[in-house]
């Protein structure tokens, strides 16, 4: 929930910019002309701009610039969900919501959490679990072995 409003508030914002920004109102002052406001097709976009706009559109360009790391797959994910279960079986009873869990979680870590055992504590408290700032330290641990090694 949390991504899915951050990347909504990221889009809402180069929305704004990119509409909003020019206080050009299309005439050029010295010679009364109008200016184009086509954009310079003169030379071709590189192909990491394209790369960019597209990592942005899906939504994945904001989650890297936010610390998030990408989704792991294969041994990665086990391992991943293994250092999960060890703190509590029920916590990889959906996959899918203790791996994003643990993404954020690394957000957490890599962007200086004031309390991060705590905080996972929190983001893993669900499904009728509610698990103590210990068992967040032992999430923490087991992430930075895994998915978010400190750098």
């Amino acid at each position: 929930m949390r991504i899915r409003t951050i990347t909504a508030a990221i889009a809402a914002v180069i929305a704004v910019t990119v509409v909003g920004c020019s206080s050009d109102k299309g005439s050029d002052s010295k010679d009364g002309t109008i200016k184009s406001t086509a954009p310079d097709m003169s030379t071709a976009p590189d192909k990491s701009t394209a790369s960019e706009a597209s990592s942005a559109a899906d939504g994945s360009g904001a989650a890297t610039n936010a610390g998030v790391p990408p989704e792991p797959t294969g041994v990665e994910r086990s391992a991943v969900l293994a250092a999960i279960h060890d703190v509590n079986g029920k916590l990889t009873h959906d996959e899918d919501k203790a791996i994003n869990a643990a993404r954020n979680q690394c957000a957490a870590l890599d962007g200086g959490a004031t309390n991060p055992d705590h905080s996972a504590a929190q983001r893993f408290s669900y499904g009728g679990v509610t698990l103590t700032d210990e068992d967040g330290s032992h999430i923490n641990f087991g992430l930075r072995k895994t998915l978010c090694p400190e750098s």
